[in-house]
C-alpha cells in the first residue's frame, strides 16, 4: 500500500532534449521560488505510464502540510498534517500511514530547500524561452526515483512534476489554476475519515 500511495504522490516532460548547463542564477531562481511558497492550491491531472489517470485538488501549507483530494471515480484522499501522512482508500475504507521520507513531495514541502550538490543535486537541466526543467536527486526520497520539476518561465511558476515509482512506473502531476500564499483552512490538513472534505471548507471562489 505504501508503494501505491507513493505513486499517487508523485510531484512528464512535454519534450525531449539534451541537458544544458545551469547557471548559479538559475539555481538561485528555483530555490527562491520553492522557498518562497507559503501556501498553494491548484487543480491537478495525474497520469502514469501504465495508463492510469486521475484528477483532483491539491493543497500545501509549509512546512510539510499537504492534501490531495481525488475526483471520482478515484477513491483516494491523502492528508499530511506536518507529522505524518494518511493515505485513505475511501472505497475500501482503508487507512495507511506514510512517512514523509517516502514521498517525493517532501522536497517541495520543506521550508529551506538548498540545491547544494550534496544533499540535493541536479542530475539534468533544460531551459528555453518558455520553460525550465530540473531533475533533482536527494537523500530523503525513499524508494522513489529523482524528481523532475517543470516551471513556466514567465511568470516563473511550478507547472508539473514527474517521478519514477518503485514499480518503475512514471507518474506525472500537472498543475492548473494554481494560487499561492492565500490563507488556507487548517481543517484541510486534519484527516476526517467520514468524508473527503472538511465539513466547513468550501474552497476559494472561482
Amino acid at each position: 500500500m505504501k508503494k501505491i500511495a507513493a505513486a499517487f504522490l508523485g510531484l512528464t516532460l512535454l519534450f525531449s532534449g539534451k541537458a544544458s548547463a545551469q547557471t548559479a542564477a538559475d539555481i538561485e531562481k528555483i530555490e527562491n521560488y520553492l522557498n518562497g511558497i507559503k501556501t498553494m492550491e491548484a487543480r491537478f491531472v495525474q497520469t502514469a505510464s501504465n495508463g492510469n489517470t486521475a484528477e483532483g485538488k491539491f493543497y500545501i501549507e509549509k512546512p510539510n502540510k499537504i492534501r490531495m483530494t481525488y475526483d471520482a471515480p478515484t477513491s483516494v484522499l491523502i492528508v499530511g498534517d506536518g507529522n505524518f501522512i494518511v493515505y485513505n482508500d475511501t472505497e475500501l475504507d482503508q487507512v495507511t500511514h506514510i512517512d514523509y521520507d517516502d514521498i517525493p513531495a517532501s522536497l517541495i514541502l520543506a521550508n529551506d530547500i538548498k540545491i547544494d550538490g550534496k544533499k540535493v543535486k541536479i542530475t539534468d537541466f533544460y531551459k528555453d524561452a518558455g520553460i525550465t526543467t530540473v531533475t533533482l536527486d536527494y537523500k530523503e526520497k525513499g524508494d522513489i526515483g529523482p524528481i523532475t520539476l517543470t516551471f513556466n518561465n514567465d511568470p516563473f511558476e511550478l507547472k508539473q512534476w514527474k517521478i519514477i515509482d518503485p514499480q518503475s512506473v512514471e507518474v506525472t502531476v500537472s498543475l492548473y489554476d494554481a494560487v499561492r500564499d492565500l490563507p488556507l483552512d487548517e481543517d484541510l490538513f486534519k484527516f476526517k475519515k467520514s468524508g473527503s472534505s472538511p465539513l466547513n471548507y468550501k474552497g476559494r471562489k472561482k
